[in-house]
């Protein structure tokens, strides 16, 4: 079997992954005042603010989708299939960005975490275009890179809303919502392919619970990043772990150990 070792164009990356990054690295210089939402319903009244950074995320996330699409569609072996599967992390990895982004004052650490989104942004650009290729000879470090990509960005996500201290209606849709979109997409890669829609559901009830149940608990940050973090590949592992018909104690070594390292890593950080 003949084995390939192909890379995205170098031109289309380098535009692609400056478009977006040029849109973040503008948005402390324009100010457009708030625009404040309110619902009311019987049980309640929401508030939602919207601001020119929030505008600035969700446009970047198409782009980064429709980005994808373009450089997926110049592979010299693509598979043909759809390509709805490649877009979703490139999207949520643009869009998770901003948060963090939105939060921080313009200073180094503002830099840092615009650095190290540019990098994770262009890698998985680079990863999701090896995968595509089941013959190339990186397929199989390009997924597992991918998956802890994805678990990586979704820790990054979580420290940051628990740091901006959003309100629990606002929480749980964006870390529900990014939650579902990395499930599907490592489950496709490490189930051998399909919608596992089911799973997905069922790991994000899961997780919902325990982001309701972390909200009113003293812990940093980081600790409930890595607590939720931690739960979620777990979930996601023994789901992927049971799709290939492995055994009980076989599939429950791996996210035990992963569960348990982050975990005690959150207690040790003194929660």
């Amino acid at each position: 079997m003949d084995e390939h070792q192909h890379l995205p164009d170098t031109n289309q990356l380098s535009v692609l992954a400056a478009t977006i990054l040029l849109a973040y690295a503008l948005t402390p210089f324009v100010r457009i005042p708030e625009m404040g939402l309110v619902l009311r319903l019987p049980f309640g009244v929401f508030s939602f603010q919207l601001n020119f950074g929030t505008l600035v995320s969700l446009l970047t996330a198409v782009l980064a989708a429709v980005g994808a699409d373009w450089l997926l569609w110049g592979h010299p072996h693509r598979s043909g299939g759809s390509l709805l599967p490649h877009v979703l992390l490139p999207a949520l990895t643009a869009w998770a960005i901003g948060v963090p982004l939105s939060t921080l004052q313009m200073g180094v650490q503002w830099w840092a975490v615009f650095a190290m989104g540019g990098g994770l942004l262009v890698l998985v650009f680079i990863a999701e275009y090896i995968v595509e290729d089941l013959q190339d000879a990186r397929q199989g470090p390009a997924a597992a890179g991918l998956t802890a990509l994805s678990f990586a960005l979704y820790l990054i996500l979580a420290i940051a809303a628990r740091a901006a201290g959003l309100r629990l209606y606002l929480l749980l849709p964006l870390l529900v919502s990014a939650l579902a979109l990395i499930c599907l997409r490592t489950l496709y890669l490490r189930a051998g392919g399909g919608w596992y829609l089911g799973w997905t559901f069922g790991i994000g009830v899961v997780a919902a619970e325990l982001l309701v149940g972390l909200q009113y608990w003293p812990v940093s940050p980081l600790a409930y990043g890595l607590i939720v973090t931690g739960l979620v590949y777990a979930l996601t592992s023994v789901a992927s772990a049971m799709e290939d018909g492995r055994t009980w104690p076989a599939l429950l070594v791996e996210p035990g150990v992963v569960m348990g390292l982050l975990w005690g890593l959150a207690i040790a950080l003194g929660g």
